[in-house]
């Protein structure tokens, strides 16, 4: 899809999901669509309609900050949302193209080292595309179902995997959270569309896709019944790598003394053995 593709159907959605009551407008007349009509979106944002319909249909040539900020607004966007649409409208109006930039998938030795001394806790690398890029090895123990043939890839798991909602017992919760992640990426380039199509052939995905929630999630609780340590549940925290752009590391850690705990110490001393011993 096209910037211009992408603005009009990310306004068209946001405009959809929002009553007029939410927004505190009357509810005048019968109305044949959901959500507000362009004119009150105009209206609350404090611009003509002409202008604001050019933007919802993906012309966003010569839009200020201070007038996106005002359509965010009225259009009650949250932090990811209203984010998104300023990077939208933002590469919509760069005078040069920006090449795509291809999503990493490797990383340094030095990087790696800092996760294998993360040796208590399972870690992970992923890119914008989910892909998994490194991990520790509790981490690859942990996602054990997740790595066969190639790079694992968290999305193509989730739609394409049948195993995968036994694994995650919030499969829904994750494969929203998964969809809503792919749809906040900026790249565009050749991979990303192709994963897109590959993962168009589940109709779950393609509801979800349709629906254009976006989400950087950060933090949050992560079920799993695994085939080794049994039920898990574990919290997550994800943070941002400076030094490698498009990279995000994720660590999970139980409550101590749970029986979370226990078992992540189970699938520890489980990875030790199978590395001493080899695999069986």
């Amino acid at each position: 899809m096209s910037v211009r593709d992408e603005i009009r159907d990310f306004l068209l959605s946001r405009r959809a999901r929002l009553s007029p009551e939410r927004a505190g407008l009357p509810r005048l007349g019968e109305r044949r669509v959901a959500g507000l009509r362009r004119e009150e979106v105009a209206q609350l944002a404090g611009v003509s309609v002409e202008y604001y319909t050019r933007l919802e249909r993906g012309n966003a040539r010569g839009y200020s900050d201070d007038v996106v900020g005002a359509i965010a607004r009225a259009l009650q966007l949250d932090d990811a949302e209203r984010e998104h649409l300023f990077d939208l409208v933002h590469t919509a109006n760069a005078r040069a193209p920006k090449p795509a930039r291809a999503t990493k998938s490797a990383i340094g030795p030095g990087l790696q080292r800092v996760l294998d001394a993360m040796a208590t806790i399972p870690a992970y690398i992923w890119n914008s595309r989910l892909d998994i890029v490194a991990t520790n090895r509790l981490g690859r123990a942990l996602f054990a179902p997740m790595f066969g043939t190639g790079q694992p890839n968290q999305a193509a798991f989730l739609f394409l995997d049948p195993s995968a909602p036994a694994f995650f017992p919030d499969w829904e919760l994750l494969a929203h959270d998964a969809v809503a992640v792919l749809r906040a990426a900026t790249p565009r380039d050749e991979h990303l569309k192709a994963l897109i199509d590959q993962l168009r052939t589940n109709i779950t995905f393609q509801d979800l896709w349709l629906a254009y929630d976006v989400s950087r999630r950060r933090t949050g609780l992560k079920r799993f019944h695994h085939p080794v340590a049994g039920p898990l549940t574990l919290t997550f925290e994800s943070m941002t790598l400076p030094t490698h752009p498009g990279l995000r590391l994720s660590a999970g850690t139980a409550e101590p003394g749970s029986p979370s705990e226990q078992a992540l110490q189970f699938l520890a001393n489980w990875t030790t053995t199978l590395t001493r011993e080899g695999p069986r």
